[in-house]
Protein backbone atom coordinates (compact mmCIF):
# COMPACT_ATOMS: atom_id res chain seq x y z
CA UNK A 1 0.00 0.00 0.00
CA UNK A 2 1.21 3.30 -0.65
CA UNK A 3 2.12 5.62 2.27
CA UNK A 4 0.62 9.00 1.71
CA UNK A 5 -1.06 11.53 3.70
CA UNK A 6 -4.71 10.95 2.59
CA UNK A 7 -4.23 7.18 2.78
CA UNK A 8 -3.03 7.72 6.57
CA UNK A 9 -5.99 9.55 7.09
CA UNK A 10 -8.29 7.22 5.76
CA UNK A 11 -6.88 4.50 8.52
CA UNK A 12 -6.89 6.88 11.02
CA UNK A 13 -10.74 7.65 10.56
CA UNK A 14 -11.72 4.09 9.97
CA UNK A 15 -9.97 3.17 13.11
CA UNK A 16 -12.66 5.97 14.28
CA UNK A 17 -15.06 4.97 12.63
CA UNK A 18 -14.68 1.14 14.33
CA UNK A 19 -14.16 3.33 17.90
CA UNK A 20 -17.97 4.25 18.51
CA UNK A 21 -18.87 2.41 21.36
CA UNK A 22 -22.58 1.06 19.81
CA UNK A 23 -23.72 -0.86 23.20
CA UNK A 24 -22.28 1.68 25.68
CA UNK A 25 -23.23 4.98 24.44
CA UNK A 26 -27.34 3.77 23.47
CA UNK A 27 -26.80 2.06 27.38
CA UNK A 28 -26.09 5.00 28.84
CA UNK A 29 -28.34 7.32 26.92
CA UNK A 30 -31.29 4.96 27.24
CA UNK A 31 -31.12 3.57 30.85
CA UNK A 32 -27.85 5.23 32.31
CA UNK A 33 -26.16 1.76 32.59
CA UNK A 34 -22.58 0.96 31.33
CA UNK A 35 -22.98 -2.51 29.34
CA UNK A 36 -19.56 -3.28 30.52
CA UNK A 37 -20.23 -3.68 33.78
CA UNK A 38 -22.98 -6.53 33.47
CA UNK A 39 -23.68 -9.58 31.82
CA UNK A 40 -20.38 -10.79 30.55
CA UNK A 41 -19.13 -7.39 30.81
CA UNK A 42 -18.44 -7.38 27.12
CA UNK A 43 -19.42 -4.39 24.83
CA UNK A 44 -20.44 -6.20 21.89
CA UNK A 45 -24.31 -7.52 20.52
CA UNK A 46 -23.94 -10.79 22.30
CA UNK A 47 -24.15 -8.81 25.74
CA UNK A 48 -26.53 -6.28 24.58
CA UNK A 49 -29.10 -8.50 23.78
CA UNK A 50 -28.78 -10.17 27.03
CA UNK A 51 -28.48 -7.32 29.21
CA UNK A 52 -30.90 -5.23 27.78
CA UNK A 53 -33.43 -7.32 25.43
CA UNK A 54 -33.74 -8.00 21.73
CA UNK A 55 -34.53 -4.17 20.45
CA UNK A 56 -31.42 -3.16 21.50
CA UNK A 57 -29.16 -5.91 20.59
CA UNK A 58 -30.61 -5.85 16.73
CA UNK A 59 -29.77 -2.16 17.03
CA UNK A 60 -26.29 -2.66 18.17
CA UNK A 61 -26.11 -5.35 15.75
CA UNK A 62 -26.53 -3.57 12.68
CA UNK A 63 -24.73 -0.65 13.66
CA UNK A 64 -21.36 -2.25 14.46
CA UNK A 65 -22.15 -4.42 11.53
CA UNK A 66 -22.18 -1.32 9.14
CA UNK A 67 -18.93 0.30 11.09
CA UNK A 68 -16.71 -2.50 9.43
CA UNK A 69 -18.48 -2.39 6.29
CA UNK A 70 -18.37 1.67 6.02
CA UNK A 71 -14.81 1.59 6.87
CA UNK A 72 -13.59 -0.76 4.21
CA UNK A 73 -15.71 1.79 1.87
CA UNK A 74 -13.82 4.45 2.80
CA UNK A 75 -11.64 2.63 -0.19
CA UNK A 76 -13.72 4.67 -2.73
CA UNK A 77 -12.95 8.19 -1.61
CA UNK A 78 -9.23 7.13 -2.03
CA UNK A 79 -9.85 5.00 -5.88
CA UNK A 80 -7.87 6.50 -8.77
CA UNK A 81 -8.64 4.96 -12.26
CA UNK A 82 -4.82 3.65 -12.97
CA UNK A 83 -4.22 2.67 -9.92
CA UNK A 84 -2.68 -1.08 -9.04
CA UNK A 85 -5.53 -3.05 -8.07
CA UNK A 86 -3.91 -5.47 -5.67
CA UNK A 87 -2.76 -1.81 -3.73
CA UNK A 88 -6.23 -0.88 -3.48
CA UNK A 89 -7.10 -4.61 -2.37
CA UNK A 90 -4.58 -4.10 0.19
CA UNK A 91 -5.55 -0.81 1.44
CA UNK A 92 -9.38 -2.15 1.68
CA UNK A 93 -8.37 -5.15 3.95
CA UNK A 94 -6.15 -2.17 6.16
CA UNK A 95 -9.17 0.11 6.48
CA UNK A 96 -10.96 -3.04 7.77
CA UNK A 97 -8.33 -3.81 10.34
CA UNK A 98 -7.89 -0.64 11.71
CA UNK A 99 -12.20 -0.46 12.07
CA UNK A 100 -11.90 -3.78 13.69
CA UNK A 101 -8.80 -2.28 16.47
CA UNK A 102 -11.38 0.30 16.96
CA UNK A 103 -14.15 -1.74 18.00
CA UNK A 104 -11.67 -3.84 20.22
CA UNK A 105 -9.91 -0.97 21.33
CA UNK A 106 -11.98 2.42 21.49
CA UNK A 107 -10.65 5.45 21.71
CA UNK A 108 -13.68 7.28 22.99
CA UNK A 109 -14.25 4.97 26.27
CA UNK A 110 -11.23 4.20 27.80
CA UNK A 111 -10.43 1.14 25.05
CA UNK A 112 -12.25 -1.58 26.26
CA UNK A 113 -14.44 -2.51 23.37
CA UNK A 114 -16.62 -5.80 22.57
CA UNK A 115 -14.62 -8.85 20.45
CA UNK A 116 -15.49 -7.46 16.85
CA UNK A 117 -17.57 -10.50 15.82
CA UNK A 118 -20.34 -7.73 14.28
CA UNK A 119 -18.20 -5.07 12.91
CA UNK A 120 -15.50 -8.29 11.61
CA UNK A 121 -18.76 -9.41 9.58
CA UNK A 122 -19.24 -5.53 7.87
CA UNK A 123 -15.75 -6.00 7.10
CA UNK A 124 -16.05 -9.42 4.84
CA UNK A 125 -19.39 -8.43 3.52
CA UNK A 126 -17.17 -5.46 2.12
CA UNK A 127 -14.31 -7.87 1.17
CA UNK A 128 -16.08 -10.77 -0.23
CA UNK A 129 -19.65 -10.84 0.54
CA UNK A 130 -20.32 -14.65 -0.85
CA UNK A 131 -17.40 -15.91 1.04
CA UNK A 132 -19.21 -13.69 4.11
CA UNK A 133 -22.68 -15.29 3.28
CA UNK A 134 -20.95 -18.51 3.79
CA UNK A 135 -20.17 -18.38 7.45
CA UNK A 136 -23.47 -16.49 7.83
CA UNK A 137 -25.54 -19.70 6.84
CA UNK A 138 -22.90 -22.16 8.99
CA UNK A 139 -22.76 -19.32 12.26
CA UNK A 140 -27.03 -19.90 12.06
CA UNK A 141 -27.10 -23.22 11.77
CA UNK A 142 -25.10 -24.06 14.20
CA UNK A 143 -26.70 -21.71 16.52
CA UNK A 144 -30.48 -22.72 16.04
CA UNK A 145 -28.90 -26.36 16.54
CA UNK A 146 -26.63 -25.43 19.65
CA UNK A 147 -28.02 -22.40 21.28
CA UNK A 148 -24.67 -20.54 21.69
CA UNK A 149 -23.32 -17.73 19.70
CA UNK A 150 -19.87 -18.13 21.03
CA UNK A 151 -19.58 -21.79 19.40
CA UNK A 152 -21.48 -20.41 16.35
CA UNK A 153 -18.99 -17.46 15.87
CA UNK A 154 -15.95 -19.49 16.59
CA UNK A 155 -16.67 -22.34 13.64
CA UNK A 156 -17.71 -19.43 11.58
CA UNK A 157 -14.44 -17.66 11.97
CA UNK A 158 -12.53 -20.88 11.39
CA UNK A 159 -15.27 -21.75 7.82
CA UNK A 160 -14.54 -18.31 6.25
CA UNK A 161 -10.67 -19.26 5.54
CA UNK A 162 -11.51 -22.91 4.23
CA UNK A 163 -14.34 -20.96 2.14
CA UNK A 164 -11.75 -18.37 0.83
CA UNK A 165 -9.23 -21.01 -0.28
CA UNK A 166 -10.91 -23.80 -0.89
CA UNK A 167 -14.57 -22.95 -2.36
CA UNK A 168 -13.72 -19.80 -3.79
CA UNK A 169 -10.15 -20.35 -4.64
CA UNK A 170 -8.92 -16.99 -3.94
CA UNK A 171 -5.73 -15.94 -5.43
CA UNK A 172 -4.82 -12.74 -3.49
CA UNK A 173 -2.41 -13.37 -0.80
CA UNK A 174 -3.47 -10.65 1.43
CA UNK A 175 -6.81 -11.59 1.43
CA UNK A 176 -5.98 -15.30 2.35
CA UNK A 177 -3.87 -14.16 5.10
CA UNK A 178 -6.47 -12.04 6.18
CA UNK A 179 -8.94 -14.68 6.63
CA UNK A 180 -6.40 -16.78 8.66
CA UNK A 181 -5.61 -13.99 10.63
CA UNK A 182 -9.46 -13.82 11.49
CA UNK A 183 -9.88 -17.61 12.41
CA UNK A 184 -6.98 -16.92 14.72
CA UNK A 185 -8.58 -13.71 16.25
CA UNK A 186 -11.85 -14.86 17.06
CA UNK A 187 -9.71 -18.17 18.73
CA UNK A 188 -8.11 -15.59 20.83
CA UNK A 189 -10.98 -13.31 22.03
CA UNK A 190 -12.97 -16.45 22.87
CA UNK A 191 -10.48 -18.14 25.02
CA UNK A 192 -12.90 -17.56 27.93
CA UNK A 193 -16.11 -18.56 25.88
CA UNK A 194 -14.29 -21.51 24.72
CA UNK A 195 -13.60 -22.56 29.15
CA UNK A 196 -17.42 -22.06 29.44
CA UNK A 197 -18.41 -24.47 26.93
CA UNK A 198 -16.03 -27.21 28.59
CA UNK A 199 -17.36 -26.72 32.00
CA UNK A 200 -20.56 -26.41 29.98
CA UNK A 201 -21.24 -23.00 32.21
CA UNK A 202 -22.03 -20.82 28.79
CA UNK A 203 -24.87 -19.34 28.50
CA UNK A 204 -27.42 -20.18 25.37
CA UNK A 205 -30.01 -18.45 23.62
CA UNK A 206 -33.42 -19.38 22.13
CA UNK A 207 -33.91 -18.03 18.65
CA UNK A 208 -36.64 -20.31 17.66
CA UNK A 209 -38.94 -18.98 20.96
CA UNK A 210 -37.71 -15.63 20.86
CA UNK A 211 -36.78 -15.69 24.64
CA UNK A 212 -34.75 -12.98 25.73
CA UNK A 213 -30.79 -14.81 27.55
CA UNK A 214 -31.24 -14.89 31.67
CA UNK A 215 -28.37 -14.03 32.79
CA UNK A 216 -25.87 -16.35 35.31
CA UNK A 217 -25.77 -14.00 37.90
CA UNK A 218 -30.17 -13.32 39.01
CA UNK A 219 -29.33 -11.04 41.19
CA UNK A 220 -27.79 -8.29 38.42
CA UNK A 221 -30.52 -9.70 36.66
CA UNK A 222 -32.81 -7.66 38.70
CA UNK A 223 -30.58 -4.85 39.59
CA UNK A 224 -30.28 -4.05 36.15
CA UNK A 225 -34.10 -4.56 35.25
CA UNK A 226 -34.59 -2.36 38.12
CA UNK A 227 -32.29 0.23 36.41
CA UNK A 228 -34.26 0.10 33.24
CA UNK A 229 -37.58 0.86 34.65
CA UNK A 230 -36.41 3.44 37.10
CA UNK A 231 -34.97 5.06 33.81
CA UNK A 232 -37.83 4.54 31.65
CA UNK A 233 -40.60 5.86 34.50
CA UNK A 234 -37.68 8.71 34.49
Amino acid sequence: MLITPINILALVFAYLIGSIPTSVWLGKYYYGIDLREHGSGNAGATNTFRVFGKKMGIAVLIIDVLKGWIAVKLFYVLYESGQNLEELFNLKIRLGICALLGHVFPIYVGFKGGKGVATLLGIVLALNHQAALASIALFLIVLIITGYVSLSSILAGIFFPVVVMVIFKTSQPDMVIFSLMISVAVIITHQKNIERLFSKKESRVNLLKGKKNKLDDKEEEVEVKNKIEIRQKD
